[in-house]
């Protein structure tokens, strides 16, 4: 039986197909791949083959096929394989098979040879399929997390935001002092968690909406609400105006939410009573925003500041800005100013003037 041509020349055949997975151009190969990968690939080919002559009737497809290439996928996966690698590593044992049956004239049927390409092309759709299953519900289970973050965030401003207007309601205090103070920056934060939610889902679908801005319109309007924000926290903002008549081509929401991050990051980290300031800067192909804070500086590589999540302090946020940054065409730059603070620059191409009339 063919499985039994397999496990006699089973080390002729891995050291073949290493050969051929170790010459291949693309994907190119891995010590894991070649070590461990083609003996794995070699061993499944057998037990499914067994199954295959084992089932007197034949079937187009036996369930015990799918199961045992479907957990030779998921070994796969977990060992650090591609899709890529799969089905190459398939085709390259393949390959190697069949040239040493020739070599040795080995009396195998045409009917041998169509059951191992059908369990070949099986092993392979069933390998796949898993890593597109594990995908999906890595998918969901990051889907349902944020979801549980963003209602989580939104139920605490919230109730903290109707605490505040009962108290007020009491009159026992009054607009101006710090429950209004409370409230209004409550309210500030609802706003930004949703500007952020919503620019974080048109940048995980691909929405985007280019239009042409100009570049002073962008930084006024951006000014209003970070102007609030510092007010709240009692910092000083400075934003030096644009030069008139420079435009750029942004999806306005996108961007927004993206410098709204970085200034957000900029008011949070700031000392107490310090001052952020945002720079514009013009020459003929790009346009540059920078926003400096009074942070006291970072420790190691600003660029480390940008891993999502990393170290809990300006990490989530920064990874949404330059998404959205990227996203418009742009880039974010990071520099250290160290006992003082960091300054992130937002780079972005400039939009060509039209032409005199």
């Amino acid at each position: 039986m063919f499985s039994e041509f397999l496990s006699t020349h089973r080390l002729a055949i891995i050291a073949d197909s290493r050969a051929k997975v170790a010459s291949r151009p693309t994907p190119p190969a891995t010590s894991i791949e070649l070590e461990t990968g083609v003996p794995l690939f070699l061993d499944q080919l057998i037990s499914t083959l067994r199954i295959e002559e084992s089932t007197a009737a034949r079937p187009p497809s036996d369930p015990q096929i799918g199961l045992s290439a479907a957990r030779h996928g998921k070994a796969l996966q977990e060992i650090g394989f591609t899709p890529a690698q799969v089905i190459h590593d398939y085709g390259d044992l393949c390959q190697a098979i069949t040239e040493l049956a020739v070599k040795l004239d080995a009396p195998i049927t045409a009917d041998e040879f169509h059951t191992l390409n059908r369990c070949l092309d099986e092993a392979m759709a069933e390998a796949i399929a898993e890593f597109g299953h594990d995908r999906e519900q890595q998918v969901a289970h990051d889907e349902t997390k944020r979801l549980q973050i963003f209602a989580h965030e939104l139920r605490n401003l919230l109730s903290n935001s109707a605490l505040a207007i009962e108290i007020l309601r009491s009159g026992r205090v009054g607009i101006g002092g710090s429950t209004g103070t409370m409230l209004g920056r409550n309210l500030g934060r609802i706003r930004d968690l949703i500007d952020r939610s919503l620019a974080e889902t048109r940048l995980r679908t691909g929405i985007t909406v280019i239009e042409p801005v100009p570049l002073s319109e962008f930084i006024e309007e951006m000014e209003v609400s970070a102007a609030l924000e510092a007010t709240a926290r009692g910092l000083e903002l400075t934003v030096t105006a644009p030069p008139p008549g420079a435009s750029i081509a942004i999806d306005r929401q996108i961007l927004a939410a993206a410098v709204a991050n970085l200034l957000q990051n900029a008011f949070k980290f700031t000392r107490s009573g310090g001052r952020v300031q945002v720079d514009t800067h013009t020459d003929a192909q790009r346009v540059s925003i920078a926003i400096e804070d009074e942070c006291g500086g970072v420790a190691g590589a600003p660029e480390d500041l940008f891993a999502a999540l990393e170290r809990g302090n300006k990490g989530l946020g920064l990874s949404i800005a330059r998404r959205g940054v990227s996203a418009n065409g742009g880039e974010i730059t990071a520099r250290n100013i160290a006992g003082r603070g960091c300054i992130f620059t937002v780079i972005l191409p400039r939009l060509a003037a039209p032409p005199a009339a």
